[in-house]
């Protein structure tokens, strides 16, 4: 009786969560339809990217565990060669968005095959390390524009037909690559792949034990994490008309920890909701200045200590469902 109620009870909590998760899914298409008639687009545009970044980082962190604190290498450098390959080279946009893309998963290569031969605290330094060798190449480069960066990148025409001067327009290409970007993610969590990384985050000497080579697929996790976060850094940097050191430095690799933790760590959903939660704080409360980050360590704290799974984390708990 047990040996037979037992497979039924999962079955029936997959097709639970399998019901809750296309359910958050269709609402937040439903909020990317309609938040355009009630917010301002370019900030809308802003978070989204910054919900890929978001995304991206989770896919690391979240799932397999590691922890990198730099992070803004990939968003920051792909920024620079989308907004200079636009620019500077006459790109298309969506090329444009590709170079920087590139440059993101060859960085994240390099990086990733030296960082990932650590474990814990010394892989956090060995990211963080690599990212500011990278910013000070930033900072006294003629390339990025240095302190200045790369101003009045264009925006262009999508495929040549489509002028994205138009906010509607511009707005319409970033959503569908925000969806893009989730549902690869999605995919990959869901896939052998990433029950594999699950299994290396849970014991990694176990999964060595039943013959996975996990610093292949730590590797293959960190160079698909970094391009990703190449896609939102190009993206944004379209989006805004502009890169600067504020992509690279290293706060940018802070910020998203901050949103990943304040949405829900391990979750879908959750980045998504911790990056329009924090940009949503940095633009309605810029008149205080210099205290939106006192505000944000004050949010963070409340989480950590009151919300330790995240908004989306607390919110899947109490309806017994995964987000």
């Amino acid at each position: 009786m047990t040996a037979i109620s037992m497979p039924s009870g999962k079955a029936a909590a997959r097709r639970h969560n399998g019901i809750s998760e296309r359910v958050a899914f269709g609402l937040m298409v439903a909020a990317l339809i309609v938040a355009p008639l009630y917010v301002y687009p370019p900030f809308l545009m802003k978070a989204l990217c910054f919900a890929m970044f978001a995304c991206a980082f989770n896919l690391l962190i979240g799932y397999v565990g590691l922890l990198s604190f730099g992070h803004a290498l990939y968003f920051g450098w792909a920024s620079y060669l989308s907004a200079h390959a636009a620019k500077v080279w006459g790109f298309p946009t969506e090329l444009a968005i590709l170079a920087g893309t590139a440059t993101a998963a060859v960085f994240g290569l390099v990086s990733g095959a030296l960082a990932i031969r650590r474990q814990g605290i010394y892989f956090a330094m060995i990211t963080l390390a690599l990212a500011q060798m990278m910013f000070l190449v930033a900072v006294r480069s003629q390339f990025t524009g240095g302190e200045d960066g790369i101003q009045g990148v264009p925006r262009g025409t999508l495929l040549g037909l489509v002028d994205l001067k138009n906010d509607t327009a511009m707005y319409v290409f970033v959503a569908a690559i925000f969806l893009a970007v989730f549902l690869l993610i999605y995919r990959i969590v869901n896939s052998p792949f990433g029950e594999v990384l699950k299994a290396i985050r849970e014991n990694e000497a176990r999964a060595v034990s039943l013959g996975y080579r996990t610093e292949r697929y730590k590797l293959a996790a960190f160079v698909l994490s970094a391009t990703l976060a190449g896609v939102a850094g190009a993206t944004k940097a379209i989006v805004l008309q502009i890169a600067s050191l504020t992509d690279v430095n290293w706060p940018m690799s802070g910020e998203v920890v901050l949103m990943v933790l304040v949405g829900g760590l391990g979750t879908v959903f959750g980045p998504v909701v911790g990056a329009v939660v924090i940009i949503a704080m940095q633009n309605y409360l810029a008149q205080v200045g210099e205290w939106v980050t006192v505000i944000q360590g004050a949010i963070f704290v409340a989480c950590v200590l009151l919300f330790r799974r995240g908004i989306v984390g607390e919110i899947a708990r109490l309806l017994r469902v995964k987000l």
